[in-house]
């Protein structure tokens, strides 16, 4: 880790305090574009930490000369696990940044990765957001990616924040008891917020951009497995998975998200693979699927 910084040294702030966590492994094309605005956030945060996750390239040099100019980032190396461990590892090194601020309060905690470009007012705008609903437990901006050259939105319920952008209100994120070290971690997290009666949404007219388009790193029909073995993990109806995979047919990928997504969440119980939700909050994904299927209310909506 970079010199300790005690948080007397960290900004004295009238808004609330907020502390971010980014895990990043071989991001010294995009890492950069993240750095900047975070510098010149019309809010900053209390601390930011970021993860190197056993980057082999220039990641960690980077990280280190950007920590030795700004007095709140902090810098944790980890070491190489010699690959890209999907969801598991991410939450690995979110819960290394979680450890290294062990000496720092703050209201609310943001996961935030580290190929994304943000508004330098993004996080006084998502405040306000928290500020007016006291209600709001999880929320975050919409992600768009490039792709042949243009920006593409990442649809998605409104109840879901994706997880390159997550802000937790403390008190929720005590109530949820964190996140799961697995596939399925961003959406089970929402799902028990909503369960025990938090809301959660995302911010239609905050956009970030995210330079790599989601599950390039691991490549995209591994992706699309892991989100089905997410899905199994977080107690989905195998109806409603069996209704998104067909819908993703026709989109972008095509038949490839679709094979992947039946590969993940049927194969899931005969690679070992247990279930994160316990009964009662299976009970209520399920029962929220069906009454999206059924065209009645839901977070699914």
């Amino acid at each position: 880790m970079s010199a300790d910084r005690s948080t007397s040294s960290l900004p004295s702030m009238n808004h609330p305090a907020y502390a971010v966590i980014t895990p990043a492994r071989d991001e010294e094309e995009f890492i950069e574009d993240v750095i900047q605005p975070m510098r010149d956030q019309t809010h900053p945060p209390r601390v930011w930490v970021i993860v190197d996750d056993g980057s082999t390239d220039r990641t960690g040099e980077i990280l280190d000369a950007a920590a030795a100019e700004l007095p709140w980032l902090r810098v944790v190396h980890r070491e190489d696990r010699g690959f890209r461990a999907a969801g598991g590892g991410v939450m690995e090194a979110f819960y290394a940044g979680i450890e290294a601020i062990a000496d720092v309060e703050w209201d609310f905690l943001v996961k935030l990765d580290g190929d994304l470009e943000i508004p330098s007012d993004y996080f006084e705008r998502c405040l306000k957001h928290f500020r007016r609903d006291e209600t709001l437990g999880v929320g975050g901006g919409v992600i768009k990616n490039r792709i042949d050259g243009q920006l593409v939105l990442e649809r998605h319920p409104k109840f879901h924040v994706r997880g390159a952008t997550k802000i937790y209100r403390k008190k929720c994120w005590e109530d949820i008891g964190g996140l799961i070290v697995a596939p399925g971690w961003d959406t089970l997290d929402e799902v028990k917020a909503n369960h025990l009666g938090w809301t959660s949404r995302s911010f239609d007219e905050l956009v970030l951009v995210q330079n790599r388009f989601t599950g390039d790193a691991a490549g995209q029909f591994r992706n699309w497995v892991k989100n089905g073995r997410a899905a199994y993990i977080s107690g989905y109806h195998p109806i409603f998975l069996m209704a998104k995979a067909g819908f993703r047919a026709f989109r972008r990928p095509y038949l490839k998200a679709t094979f992947g997504l039946f590969w993940g969440y049927f194969g899931a119980p005969f690679a070992g693979v247990e279930r994160a939700a316990d009964r009662e909050l299976t009970r209520f994904v399920r029962t929220q699927q069906m009454r999206k299927l059924t065209g009645r209310s839901s977070i699914w909506s």
